[in-house]
């Protein structure tokens, strides 16, 4: 009897011990993309070590509301998924747009041709027409509208849009020409009046536009496709007394306005001149930048210098890609290796040269990514969605890589690690989320966090090294022990229930 009184007690004790044990256990789902083959694989093992890196996660310390994560409609995209099977374009579609794929959210598309077009054209062909009479988006018809139709179709959640001029038509510019020159004043309003057709276009479409960037970067692009400069208070004098007062004026003022729209070097004067006054800052909603300025500095000071000056605004990275370059087909590892070059490699100058070494794509997304988020970024685009195996189709043949590339001879898709790199992003880290803060013992790792509007947190781990690294990770008490495989991405995401 005494025995078996003991034998009670210790099973009482053992279950009391168990029970705190859980209690204080972190419950979590881990996700891990790596160079050794991982696509976004579910990790269940959860093995403890010495020397574990510390990341305590603080969710009372909040930062900017993420607007979203995606890709951009181009023609060619477009496109190439109609040259597809229907059960692949399906996939491709599911894939960026669907609950069980990267859930995209935030997304781009031009207006008239770019370079990632199959020719020059505009919605406005007829010379001298100042009030657009004959404004037409017949051009998108075939493949740009219905590939969007299609996404919208499959996506759960929605996604917002906004959509991007390279140039005006070449009748409205100093130089008539497609690349390079810039508006003439006497087409300002006809060029704000472009904005609100578009709209208007697209909305009978049965497509929301969001809002727009005011001029796909500003400063040019070495006079190779389609462009148009603008001076930063050459935008800002556009926006501040012909695009905002028009759009307002045509039922369109709550359509967002994001201005500059390239590099992150030159935010500062852009963002001064933006935000110079009350009357020019009332119709500028948010800075839009780009990342072709170095393969791997994000240039925080930049960033938090164009938060700072307007903390209220949006800052999203609107365009993103594996640049001057072909796609490696079915090539994993080449994704993970210092092997690619961007433009800077051949044509920067001298002294910008160590801006553009050889890089890994996936490191390059993931240190951007994460560097952005953890520097007041609310939104990152990359991109074409979908190329061919020559990294087009481009009427410049200006290559470059997307997330999905498909070989139209055999109608095959390859999901590339990019892919799977944007997904940890986006499917997990959802719109109206918050940053949140986290301290990070191991300055070898890369670590942002964010908390759902349902409660549940992602934190998103980057190990750029070749080793494994052990994790302790804790949210108040609870605390759980994680590995992340070298060369390696993980989402780590907590569920509402300990909360």
């Amino acid at each position: 009897m005494k025995i078996l009184k003991y034998s009670v007690y210790s099973l009482f004790v053992l279950l009391m011990l168990s029970c705190n044990e859980n209690q204080d256990k972190l419950i979590v789902e881990v996700y891990e993309t790596s160079a050794s083959g991982n696509q976004l694989k579910m990790i269940t093992e959860r093995v403890s070590g010495d020397q574990a890196s510390i990341i305590k996660i603080l969710p009372n310390e909040t930062y900017q509301t993420i607007t979203g994560f995606g890709g951009a409609f181009t023609e060619s995209s477009a496109y190439l998924l109609n040259k597809l099977s229907q059960a692949n374009r399906d996939t491709i579609l599911k894939a960026y747009f669907s609950k069980e794929g990267a859930r995209y959210s935030l997304t781009r598309t031009h207006m008239n041709s770019c370079d990632f077009s199959l020719s020059n054209y505009s919605y406005t062909p007829v010379e001298g027409d100042k009030n657009l009479e004959h404004f037409s988006i017949e051009e998108d018809r075939d493949d740009l509208i219905p590939m969007i139709k299609d996404a919208l179709a499959v996506s759960e959640d929605g996604f917002k849009i906004f959509a991007s001029p390279w140039t005006a038509a070449p009748w409205m510019k100093d130089n008539n020409d497609w690349v390079g020159g810039k508006l003439l004043p006497e087409y300002y309003d006809t060029w704000a009046l472009f904005f609100s057709k578009y709209l208007d276009a697209y909305k009978a479409e049965g497509i929301n536009i969001w809002g727009f960037t005011v001029e796909n970067e500003p400063h040019g692009n070495g006079n190779n496709w389609e462009s148009m400069h603008f001076s930063p208070k050459e935008m800002t004098d556009f926006v501040e007394f012909h695009l905002g007062p028009k759009l307002e004026s045509d039922g369109y003022g709550d359509k967002i306005i994001l201005g500059y729209d390239q590099n992150r070097a030159g935010l500062k004067e852009w963002v001064d001149e933006m935000y110079r006054d009350e009357a020019s800052s009332k119709y500028f909603d948010g800075t839009a930048i780009h990342w072709y300025e170095s393969t791997y500095d994000y240039f925080p000071e930049a960033l938090q210098y164009a938060h700072n000056k307007a903390p209220n605004k949006f800052l999203i990275e609107t365009e993103g890609c594996v640049d001057s370059q072909i796609p490696k087909w079915k090539d994993d590892a080449w994704y993970w290796k210092k092997e690619a070059t961007d433009w800077g490699w051949d044509w920067a100058s001298e002294e910008e040269k160590y801006l553009h070494p050889k890089y890994a794509p996936v490191n390059r997304y993931a240190r951007d990514i994460i560097g952005c988020l953890n520097n007041w970024v609310d939104g990152w685009v990359d991109w074409n969605m979908v190329l061919d195996k020559q990294g087009g189709p481009n009427w410049f043949e200006n290559w470059c890589v997307a997330p999905v590339i498909v070989d139209l001879d055999t109608d095959e898709v390859y999901f590339t690690p990019i892919y799977y790199t944007m997904a940890h992003f986006s499917k997990y880290i959802r719109p109206e989320a918050k940053i949140i803060g986290l301290e990070n013992s191991d300055d070898t790792l890369m670590v942002t966090a964010a908390q759902n509007p349902d409660e549940s947190i992602a934190i998103v781990i980057f190990n750029e090294g070749e080793q494994t690294k052990n994790i302790k990770m804790s949210l108040g008490e609870k605390s759980i022990d994680i590995q992340i495989s070298g060369q390696a991405i993980q989402t780590i995401l907590i569920p509402i229930k300990n909360q």
